[in-house]
């Protein structure tokens, strides 16, 4: 009885593992787009409110900086946790 309890435990903890790892790597997957897509908005708010045409731009590359700088410190904050 005690042999099919750990048992048990130790599959409802690989499950837990996995869907740890899971949720950390989709995570990776969503950070460089949505940097990039709020740098670019925000962008676009500041071109429509001051009346330019290329602030946008600015906000888009500093959505892609962020987003860049958000991923390498994901993946090396857990790869030293690992």
């Amino acid at each position: 009885m005690a042999d099919e309890q750990k048992a048990g435990r130790d599959e409802l903890a690989q499950r837990r593992s996995f869907f740890r790892q899971l949720a950390r790597y989709s995570q990776l997957a969503f950070v460089l787009p949505a940097c990039t897509v709020t740098g670019w908005l925000i962008g676009a708010g500041l071109d429509r409110w001051l009346h330019k045409d290329w602030i946008y731009l600015l906000g888009l590359l500093l959505g892609i900086v962020a987003g860049f700088v958000e991923l390498v410190r994901s993946v090396i904050g857990k790869e030293a946790k690992n």
